[in-house]
């Protein structure tokens, strides 16, 4: 079977606030956000979130206006419905929005709900609205365009109507274990780069029209980022400098320095892989966030004691709970952290 872009928004220049948010609400808010690796920008949809081996799909179509109505969010279903009719199977089909009219739901205290908290008169202009948008578009046979399916469709999509700000977006991927977490300029700044990065994916060679034949190549355009890179991006600014910079930390050198010629390279390359583990480790995130905060804290308290000293100020449970480091490496995460707040002093 062949799945074929045919929606690609290749003529916008930017990504809006809405994707990004949609983004960070699948990496951070969605209740499979733990298995989401890849986020998939512009290709099957707005943006897809996929799991590390390509085996699920998380498809989500954004809108940023504050008042949809009925109808106008059944236009905006369209998306979602091609890719629900097409071959593939999707994990989930999310509907991300800035805002629904007074008319669209039972419960307005509810940000994330499904059709049944939609009242039912609304329901049918909803219908009416998706209806008429597939009948307009080309990439779906009007043969699929029947009630039984619809319904169904509908039965499936996730609505998340947005009530944050980007700062408090960017604040969710460092949870609330960093005693010092930025300004809210600072978390907007951070924002707008992921916002940045997202866009670029978008301004890549053009893939309308380009046919797959499984999920897994759709990687191979490079239209994605990961948890990961948005994950270390976010350390980079807390600690202003990038973490698997190839230089040796300065606080390091003289751990550095007391290895053998011969093991240097390797050891340091250790160091790097180790970090690296921790940090894309989901199973030990927040052991990582809590590493990470009395690491940041006990440099912050005694910004003139060397990385062998803060290592002895850490509790034996903190450094215990992120497996991925042994004492050298997790000198080596010390040394990085140190090296970038001096940097930042």
């Amino acid at each position: 079977m062949v799945y074929t872009v045919s929606s690609s928004e290749k003529s916008r220049k930017s990504a809006a606030d809405a994707e990004t948010k949609a983004l960070l609400y699948l990496m951070n808010f969605h209740e499979n956000s733990d298995e989401v690796h890849y986020f998939v920008v512009d290709f099957f949809n707005d943006l897809t979130g996929m799991d590390r081996m390509a085996g699920r799909l998380w498809d989500i179509q954004s809108k940023g206006a504050k008042n949809n109505s009925p109808k106008e969010l059944g236009r905006e279903l369209v998306t979602l419905y091609k890719n629900f009719v097409s071959y593939l199977t999707f994990d989930s089909y999310i509907l991300f929005v800035g805002g629904v009219s007074s008319t669209v739901r039972i419960d307005s205290t509810k940000t994330i709900f499904k059709i049944d908290n939609i009242k039912e008169s609304s329901r049918k202009k909803l219908k009416e609205g998706l209806i008429e948008e597939a009948r307009s578009k080309t990439y779906i046979d009007n043969a699929e365009i029947i009630e039984y399916k619809i319904d169904d469709f509908l039965n499936q999509v996730l609505f998340v109507v947005d009530d944050k700000e980007p700062s408090d977006y960017v604040k969710s991927i460092i949870k609330d274990h960093i005693a010092l977490i930025p300004k809210n300029d600072e978390l907007t700044s951070i924002f707008n780069e992921i916002r940045k990065i997202q866009s670029d994916k978008k301004n890549t060679d053009p893939v309308e029209s380009i046919s797959i034949t499984s999920i897994d190549q759709s990687l191979n355009y490079y239209r994605h980022l990961t948890s990961g890179q948005i994950k270390t991006l976010v350390i980079g600014r807390l600690i202003n400098k990038d973490p698997f910079e190839k230089s040796c930390p300065v606080p390091f050198i003289d751990i550095f320095n007391s290895f053998p010629p011969e093991a240097k390279k390797d050891a340091l390359e250790e160091c790097k892989l180790a970090y690296s583990r921790a940090l894309f480790n989901k199973n030990c995130a927040e052991e990582f966030w809590i590493l990470f905060n009395e690491t940041y804290n006990k440099i912050i308290e005694y910004p003139n004691k060397n990385v062998e000293e803060i290592f002895n100020l850490l509790k034996r449970s903190t450094k215990q709970g992120c497996p991925d480091f042994d004492v050298l490496s997790l000198k080596y995460f010390i040394a990085t952290i140190k090296e970038g707040l001096q940097y930042d002093n």
